[in-house]
């Protein structure tokens, strides 16, 4: 490791190097060599009009020798690497986060790339001081945080504002995943139904009945009525005036929840005290939303199979997935399925844990009955709600 390494790795000429390109440098190659390296790497830079500073130099050789001895942290890496005062910080004071570099996506990385320049901007006119920074001064720590989430709160010339344009890429990158993983996850289901030795038929008067029934419990203020609007979406969209596809809707909104509670009776104080405890309905939901696709594909894929009479307990439910072959498949790799396949006991209970409210909000709709067994109106109905749910909406 050299200078002409430094200078490549950098893309920039030796008087322009700054702490950041230097650090970035010597944090590619074994902290070994980049120890040995040091002592010529700093005279190099003498001779070439670009010293740096001794605070720098001395807090490279003391981080390098703490990772050679194993004792360096991650987090005391990237807290060297921002006393550059050149580093953008990886998570600001407001909570913003900014991705890994290998999972910044274009936006992403033309922000970090303008922040970068910025940075540089400000040590250039004396707003920012490495050697504080070097030192671990805390008030020099402070304006740096600061200054960032200025920056990042303050729209650019085109009028994007930086944080918000770096979320809005993320979330467009989650649900291009989501999207990707839901359409697979149909596709199963829709070959494991086609290749059942016997479909199920409508129990078209149970049906009638269960959905005037579930009509009047949504009805109802509190729990479990304002979860299950919520999971239909019906505190943003009317009720559908057929009772089948009312029950339909609840029970697609099981599997895949429209929209969260209405925040109509709460609190400024509830809202922004983040330590609190979860309600249940908010606890309910949590578990709904934490269950992935490939643990509803095999939870109804064995009922669907196995048909009306068999136990569809918590406990149940987490079993057969932990056993099933339906989702031992290929998948892409960008997909993080939960396979269950080869769960261990662990795992197993917090899939029951999961499946505890589910189970408890199908016995509202009939898909249980009072022991926790399969209906003939759930054996019917969960396929079509789970196909429901992940089909494309409007």
């Amino acid at each position: 490791m050299d200078l002409d390494f430094v200078c490549t790795h950098a893309g920039r000429p030796a008087a322009a190097l700054t702490r950041r390109d230097v650090a970035r440098a010597l944090l590619a190659v074994p902290s070994g060599v980049a120890l040995v390296a040091v002592p010529d790497l700093r005279r190099a830079l003498l001779a070439a009009g670009n010293p740096l500073s001794a605070p720098f130099w001395d807090s490279a050789r003391t981080t390098l020798s703490s990772i050679e001895s194993g004792l360096a942290t991650v987090g005391d890496v990237q807290r060297w690497v921002e006393s550059t005062g050149t580093e953008p910080v990886l998570m600001t004071p407001g909570y913003f986060v900014w991705p890994e570099e290998d999972e910044r996506g274009p936006v992403a990385a033309e922000m970090y790339s303008r922040l970068v320049r910025h940075l540089e901007e400000r040590v250039q006119a004396g707003e920012i001081d490495p050697d504080a920074l070097a030192h671990g001064d805390a008030e020099a720590r402070g304006r740096y945080e600061e200054l960032q989430e200025q920056w990042l709160s303050t729209p650019l010339p085109d009028g994007r504002v930086p944080a918000f344009a770096v979320n809005d890429e993320q979330d467009e990158e989650l649900f291009a995943v989501w999207d990707e993983e839901e359409a697979f996850a149909l596709s199963e289901l829709r070959r494991i139904l086609a290749d059942l030795p016997k479909q199920p038929e409508l129990p078209a008067d149970e049906l009638d009945r269960a959905g005037a029934r579930l009509r009047v419990l949504l009805g109802q203020p509190g729990y479990p009525a304002n979860v299950l609007r919520a999971c239909a979406g019906f505190e943003e969209r009317p009720m559908p005036d057929d009772d089948g596809e009312l029950w339909l809707s609840v029970a697609a909104g099981i599997a895949g929840p429209v929209s969260d509670l209405s925040e109509d009776g709460d609190t400024l104080e509830e809202f922004a005290d983040l330590d609190g405890e979860l309600s249940h309905e908010d606890d309910v939901l949590s578990k709904l939303c934490a269950i992935q696709h490939a643990d509803w594909l095999a939870a109804v894929a064995a009922l669907a199979r196995l048909g009306p009479g068999v136990l569809a307990s918590p406990e149940r439910l987490a079993r057969l997935i932990a056993e099933s072959e339906d989702i031992d498949v290929e998948l892409d790799s960008s997909m993080d399925l939960d396979l269950a396949a080869g769960m261990g006991v662990d795992e197993v209970e917090a899939t029951e844990r999961l499946f505890v409210p589910v189970v408890t909000l199908w016995g509202h709709l009939g898909v249980v009955d009072e022991d926790d067994v399969l209906t003939p109106l759930g054996w019917w109905g969960l396929p079509r709600a789970l196909e429901l749910a992940w089909s494309p909406r409007d």
